[in-house]
């Protein structure tokens, strides 16, 4: 018995020393070059602009400058951003925390230098084979570098049509939280009609359209918020709102 738990330590040091070397890999934070080193486009490229990060920290890591203007496929449209959101998903991409998220943004530096995930804005031009959007059409959705004054999205990715009385500005603070919300509600929770549904957080970005996405699916719904969003969670058509500070 001593022997066979001798050998069954080995696999185990060797995973444990595997882990740490990892964690190491995976935390490290590369240095930030100078804010003269980064160059995104030539400087006589003033068409676009965008804010760019080449290493991982606060806000003072985000540079604002050129970009090269975007030309589509034939799959894709050039989109001329109108107004953008920010979303807990840009903090973390920012920071690169939790380090778990550099095994998708970049091992000690950022792969993908812009930044924002949330646009709203219109059409500036299509590819030869685009057939669900015209030049001039407003569009929202999500797409890695948001936080520009021009991006491309492929046609078959996440845009779609804004409705005619809505504006950019709320297109724009969609995005991630709504589709979030919608994948919990419709997809995992499979909500249907006259069940009970409780959100957690029902004042916060997701939360908020978690509460008007389960009343249509026409469900009951209970919001759960602090004191002071207790009027916004009713208002979002929620039936009964419960104030964590008071009530368990």
């Amino acid at each position: 018995m001593r022997g066979r738990t001798k050998w069954l330590g080995i696999p185990v040091a060797i995973i444990a020393v595997g882990a740490i070397a990892g964690a190491a890999v995976v935390s490290r934070t590369a240095d930030c070059p100078p804010a003269s080193a980064i160059v995104v486009a030539p400087a006589d490229t003033t068409a676009a602009r965008a804010y760019t990060y080449a290493c991982y920290g606060g806000p003072e890591v985000i540079h604002a400058g050129n970009i090269a203007t975007p030309t589509p496929t034939d799959s894709e449209v050039v989109v001329r951003v109108r107004a953008s959101s920010v979303n807990p998903l840009d903090w973390h991409f920012m920071r690169g925390e939790p380090y778990v998220m550099r095994l998708m943004s970049g091992l000690g530096a950022p792969t993908e230098p812009r930044l924002g995930v949330d646009f709203a804005g219109t059409v500036q031009a299509i590819g030869a084979r685009v057939t669900e959007f015209r030049v001039g059409d407003r569009v929202f959705g999500v797409r890695t570098g948001a936080f520009a004054t021009h991006l491309v999205v492929s046609e078959n990715g996440v845009i779609a049509h804004i409705p005619d009385r809505v504006s950019f500005d709320a297109a724009a603070a969609a995005g991630v939280a709504a589709i979030t919300a919608l994948q919990a509600i419709r997809d995992k929770a499979q909500v249907k009609p006259g069940q009970r549904v409780l959100i957690n957080g029902a004042s916060g970005g997701v939360g908020t359209f978690a509460v008007q996405i389960a009343k249509i699916y026409g469900a009951h719904v209970t919001g759960v918020a602090s004191t002071r969003n207790m009027e916004l969670v009713t208002s979002l058509g929620a039936d009964r709102a419960i104030d964590y500070t008071k009530e368990n």
